[in-house]
């Protein structure tokens, strides 16, 4: 009998897992020899300016323009949190998307220090990004371990690109145990990116949501994180001895190896309320196992 998918709850802002912009079926082979045909999300380019500026050409899965480019801007520290930002003009023919500010903006300075000390698009202005979680104080808030075994278990179920395609990371922001904006690109920072944006054009308060990644909890991720005032960070992956490091410099909650019953806290363990009984959770199912699943057994 054939079984109908689940369909997402329509709250949750996220990209579409039929959307056919954002996969291709591509003929190979298998380990047989026997013709195969896989499906496989896409990369294209998105160059972004601020004002006149070009700032830098990410490779995206070119969902969500808008928020990528602000969440770019805000976590980069190009983007005032109190900037005004007069218009977002996204063109898909030219694979451009200008952010335009009331405000005069010149970073010539701080892209010529990306281009000497970085050959990639990532990493930029990395000293700055120091500088300013050093001056966040991020807010008092708790995580219920029902909350976190709610969220995961919800992640895991959710129609995703993922689980059409693979290949692909994803960032969910939730409120207590529930989801409220999931979303996915080659690149963890190009998800989180989409969060922060989407956050800031809707003016979604960060003191009490989590949020959620499949990737590592890297310095990078850790940064992020803080820089958009979100108190606590959960992965089903692994930690970077760095993460760790500035997780408890800034007070982030860390939590890591979230995979089923399991989790492991490393920074900021005074927030965990333990309220759910861990024999009533089960394991993970296979069909929800990532790349590297195994990397913490």
């Amino acid at each position: 009998m054939h079984q109908m998918k689940t369909r997402p709850d329509p709250a949750i802002v996220m990209p579409d897992p039929e959307d056919v912009r954002l996969t291709e079926q591509v003929s190979g082979i298998d380990h047989t020899g026997a013709a195969v045909q896989v499906r496989v999300p896409v990369e294209r380019p998105l160059t972004l300016y601020l004002n006149a500026q070009e700032i830098v050409t990410m490779m995206t899965i070119g969902d969500y323009p808008e928020y990528l480019a602000l969440g770019y801007l805000l976590n980069q520290n190009m983007l005032k949190f109190d900037d005004v930002v007069t218009e977002v003009e996204h063109d898909d023919d030219l694979q451009v998307v200008i952010v335009r500010t009331e405000r005069n903006t010149n970073y010539e300075q701080k892209l010529k220090k990306r281009t000497q000390t970085s050959g990639c698009a990532q990493g930029t202005a990395f000293g700055d990004l120091l500088e300013a979680l050093e001056n966040t104080a991020l807010p008092a808030a708790e995580l219920h371990t029902s909350w976190l075994y709610q969220m995961t278990r919800t992640i895991n179920t959710t129609p995703s690109l993922y689980l059409e395609a693979g290949a692909i990371h994803g960032c969910v922001l939730c409120k207590e145990g529930t989801p409220i904006c999931y979303m996915e690109d080659v690149g963890r920072h190009n998800a989180v990116d989409k969060i922060a944006g989407w956050m800031y054009r809707h003016g979604v308060d960060a003191a009490d949501k989590i949020l959620y990644t499949t990737g590592r909890l890297t310095s990078e991720m850790t940064i992020k994180t803080v820089r958009m005032g979100i108190p606590i960070l959960v992965s089903r992956s692994g930690f970077t001895a760095w993460g760790v490091d500035l997780a408890r410099q800034a007070g982030l909650t860390l939590v890591g190896r979230a995979r089923g019953k399991r989790f492991a806290v490393l920074s900021g363990e005074d927030r965990i309320v333990f309220d759910q009984d861990v024999a009533s959770v089960d394991e993970e199912a296979p069909r929800h196992r990532r790349k590297g699943a195994d990397d913490a057994e």
